[in-house]
């Protein structure tokens, strides 16, 4: 299995912004899991996928899987690391608690998505609330899309709430990106 060591990352935001090119739903998601978002057609948020549908997302042309949940989470698949590393597929996990999201859990998240810019990625955690916010985030913050457009995917899932909502403020407002999460 590749592991990706968040120690070794070099940033290049610029090498981001192919993640963001437009798709539709069919080029990019075709696996089992709750609130799957397509952003692009190598950027795709979701919640849990089953054993079944890791074990087939090599075939859809998945390089990288980022994981936004702890392994100990009563759903998380115990052996998703293994069933990854038999496709070849990179795998990262940033276990963010769902009562504590940080700004270092985003800076994680950045360098990660950078070192993994020339794969096809999938982000997920357990229901797509933290992948859909940290994705959102990046988008604007990195690859200066606009927040209205890039929260419609978030919104596809959830209104943050209590530490998310301000961790969205306090990110947006630090980066100077004028909007109101909603």
């Amino acid at each position: 299995m590749e592991h990706v060591s968040r120690r070794h990352f070099c940033l290049a935001p610029a090498a981001t912004l192919s993640l963001f090119s437009s798709a539709t739903p069919a080029q990019t998601a075709a696996f089992e899991a709750p609130n799957i978002v397509p952003i692009s057609a190598r950027l795709v948020t979701s919640g849990q996928p089953s054993p079944a549908a890791l074990a087939q997302l090599g075939t859809q042309g998945f390089g990288a899987v980022v994981y936004l949940a702890p392994p100990t989470v009563p759903d998380a698949v115990r052996n998703e690391a293994a069933i990854l590393e038999r496709q070849g597929i990179a795998y990262v996990n940033i276990p963010i608690r769902f009562d504590n999201p940080t700004e270092e859990h985003f800076a994680s998240f950045v360098e990660v998505l950078s070192e993994l810019s020339d794969r096809k990625i999938l982000v997920h955690c357990q229901v797509n609330m933290r992948a859909s916010t940290m994705v959102f985030l990046h988008r604007v913050i990195v690859g200066k899309e606009s927040p209205e457009q890039a929260y419609e995917a978030v919104a596809r899932v959830w209104s943050p709430q209590g530490p998310w909502k301000a961790l969205l403020v306090t990110l947006l407002r630090k980066h100077q990106v004028a909007f109101e999460p909603y």
